[in-house]
């Protein structure tokens, strides 16, 4: 029997690759793509994510949801995914359509609908907050959430303390975080070094020769030469392309472990960084006093620390070929 996935995505170049992954597997049905705001505006995530749905040969139904944050103003990036957030290439418009019904429906819908689904989110967790909030029914009906988002070790790449996905909107993130749902984190730093292919795996790649390969190099682009203007480093990192993978294979994931988490939303020099109790000093009693001003002192995340590199290539080269 099929597993059932729902994927809430900002789509741009790393998440159309990661959305190549699950559309192919043989394994997997994805049932809904929700779509938020954030590595480019809605309209256009929208549009990205109709247009590779359409090139895998899909029928997935694609809804639009949230085109802002909670409270905050909205932050593109389109500085490191293009203006159209595939490279600037310009690929035609899909003739696909999205739903009616909003993103938020969309995501209460198809969880009632399939009790033990499994949700990956590869962008602002807008979409997931709200429904959340509207429907806390829903919660212990996910089997479990996987979060590309969060910077475990303090590493981020869009301030020195927070990865993008959280920093956008981190009011939704501890919603989500706290709510009691199975999540398992997978960080910016982790993606950073795993998930890089370098100068000779994309010519590889590229040697597939198919629509799919050609794809996921061109429409990354503009990311590989941000990636070389901010970091000084020759290669492509494809941080949602790792989240898929551990989604579809959890045995990808080699070392992980459970922590409490919380989330930074009243700085503004830390808005948005991932808190990880890495040494449980929730568990530890003489600890008590300090952590009872918190919301929370269970241990909400699972949080995922290392993977095997060769596996999840091998996943992502077959989704191309």
């Amino acid at each position: 029997m099929a597993r059932k996935f729902i994927i809430d995505t900002d789509t741009a170049s790393d998440d159309a690759v990661a959305l190549i992954m699950a559309l192919r597997a043989p394994d997997v049905e994805v049932e809904a793509i929700t779509v938020v705001a954030g590595n480019v505006p809605l309209e256009q995530a929208v549009r990205n994510a109709l247009y590779t749905v359409e090139l895998v040969g899909s029928n997935v139904p694609v809804y639009a949801g949230a085109d802002r944050p909670l409270v905050r103003p909205y932050s593109n990036a389109t500085w490191f995914h293009g203006e159209d957030g595939f490279g600037n290439m310009n690929y035609p418009a899909p003739s696909l359509q999205p739903q009616q019904k909003h993103a938020v429906d969309a995501i209460i819908d198809t969880v009632r609908a399939n009790p033990g689904i499994e949700m990956v989110t590869l962008g602002p967790l807008t979409n997931v907050a709200l429904a959340i909030r509207k429907a806390p029914d829903i919660v212990p009906l996910v089997s479990r959430c996987v979060v590309m988002g969060g910077a475990a070790n303090t590493v981020g790449n869009v301030t020195p303390a927070a990865e993008y996905n959280i920093w956008v909107d981190p009011e939704a993130a501890r919603m989500v975080f706290l709510s009691g749902m199975n999540i398992e984190m997978v960080g910016w730093e982790l993606c950073r070094f795993d998930a890089v292919l370098f100068p000779d795996e994309m010519d590889a790649v590229r040697a597939f020769d198919t629509p799919l390969a050609h794809f996921a190099l061109d429409s990354n682009r503009t990311a590989l030469e941000a990636v070389r203007k901010q970091s000084n480093e020759a290669g492509l990192g494809l941080a949602d392309p790792v989240c898929m993978a551990i989604a579809l294979d959890p045995t990808i994931c080699t070392r992980k472990s459970k922590h409490y988490v919380e989330i930074e939303t009243q700085s503004e020099l830390t808005r948005g960084m991932t808190v990880v109790d890495q040494l449980n000093l929730c568990d530890d009693e003489r600890n008590r006093a300090v952590w009872a001003q918190a919301l929370q002192r269970e241990r909400n995340v699972t949080v995922c620390w290392e993977i095997d590199v060769k596996r999840w290539k091998e996943l992502l080269y077959r989704s191309l070929r």
